[in-house]
């Protein structure tokens, strides 16, 4: 599709006042327009206001899409068309949210648990409300199969030393009752150093039995190499990792244990125990331990008693020991989720649940790979598996 001059002399103006990654940004926006414009143009068979004998439908207005790039947001307009369905097939990689929430509202509203507001959240989608409850289980049944691949992919392309697994609640109707829902994420760091989202499931708690079953679906996938499991201090959990992940060190999360130890202590009296290598890191827990048990002797009990768990990090690369010490970095996979779920708030059922939040993975998962960005240090992953370990070697990989 050809600028007109009024685009032109704008776009011009906005290269003149922009910079740096901005210039890109409007670049990258400008061209993306374009070409979704064109493509709408083709669908449809006629240019905007032009009458040909292929035309099939027409125009209806824009839908603003956000498009999160690493350029920056890109605001662009979906062309809406008054009979049938247009959505530009640059972006169909990014489409499994839209078509999950869309799934998830439409579910609520036919099963009557909605509210005003999911005519709002249908129509900021681009849909109405007429909908049939076939119509329903078409889309959810389309989406289910691609997010039941997702989730049961096998996992034996590589070897995933570290792995991080942490818990969010949602709320799900179950049996007429609304009730809380667990949401547990595993990722992984590959031995090159790379990230990849491994697996979701959704229960009602996280018993020794929910988590144990969860890591046994990563196993029975494919899931070797695991040397260290980053994770919270959730006893359930901690057993099944433990029973389970043979072989595999268990960090705690200091994160999460800082606040135990602040509910005692003021913070300013906290100390940092980071050293230079394993013994020291341990020998500074002691002292630190010491020192605080004369004012605060509940602390030095906490502290000795976590200090396996909180130490773990220490037998590992020292390039490593910041990005494994917590499951900080599920921290934005667990916001994103939250922030996803928040839209619709209760579900009509974990299965909806499940269908939204595996799609918000599948996007994380996407970018990282499509985009991928080394999140451990080049080189400092051989340290990870001695030799025999090796696949080269003939000798099969000891523990998870």
């Amino acid at each position: 599709m050809a600028l007109s001059q009024h685009d032109l002399l704008r776009l011009m103006e906005s290269l003149r006042t922009a910079d740096g990654i901005e210039l890109i940004r409007v670049l990258a926006q400008k061209i993306l327009q374009e070409l979704i414009e064109a493509e709408a143009t083709a669908h449809i068979g006629a240019e905007p206001g032009e009458h040909t004998e292929t035309r099939t439908t027409m125009r209806n207005g824009h839908r603003e899409k956000v498009l999160t790039t690493q350029a920056g947001d890109l605001d662009l307009a979906i062309p809406k068309v008054r009979t049938g369905s247009f959505f530009p097939s640059l972006l169909e990689h990014r489409r499994h949210i839209d078509q999950a929430l869309y799934a998830v509202i439409m579910e609520a509203y036919v099963q009557g648990v909605s509210t005003r507001s999911v005519d709002d959240l249908v129509k900021a989608l681009g849909g109405d409300t007429g909908i049939s409850k076939s119509e329903v289980s078409r889309i959810c049944g389309d989406l289910d199969v691609e997010l039941s691949v997702f989730r049961t992919r096998p996992l034996d392309h590589t070897r995933f030393p570290y792995i991080y697994l942490d818990a969010t609640y949602c709320k799900a109707r179950v049996n007429h009752q609304i009730v809380s829902q667990a949401v547990v994420v595993a990722t992984g760091i590959t031995e090159d150093g790379g990230r990849e989202v491994l697996g979701l499931m959704v229960g009602d708690s996280e018993t020794e039995v929910f988590w144990s079953d969860f890591l046994r679906s990563l196993r029975e996938r494919g899931l070797t190499g695991v040397r260290l499991v980053i994770a919270d201090h959730h006893s359930g959990l901690v057993k099944a990792v433990r029973k389970v992940m043979l072989g595999a060190a268990y960090q705690r999360c200091r994160v999460h244990f800082l606040p135990n130890v602040f509910a005692v202590i003021p913070k300013d009296a906290a100390a940092d125990f980071g050293q230079p290598n394993a013994e020291a890191v341990r020998a500074q827990l002691d002292t630190v331990a010491d020192m605080l048990g004369r004012q605060f002797p509940k602390v030095k009990a906490m502290l000795l008693e976590a200090k396996v768990d909180l130490t773990a990090f220490a037998d590992f690369p020292e390039r490593h020991w910041k990005k494994i010490q917590s499951t900080n970095p599920l921290e934005r996979v667990n916001r994103e989720i939250k922030r996803r779920v928040d839209v619709v708030q209760i579900f009509p059922n974990p299965d909806a649940l499940e269908r939204l939040t595996s799609a918000v993975l599948i996007e994380m998962h996407d970018e990282w790979i499509a985009f991928p960005r080394r999140y451990l240090p080049e080189g400092s992953m051989d340290k990870i598996y001695p030799p025999e370990d090796r696949p080269d070697t003939g000798t099969p990989l000891q523990g998870a």
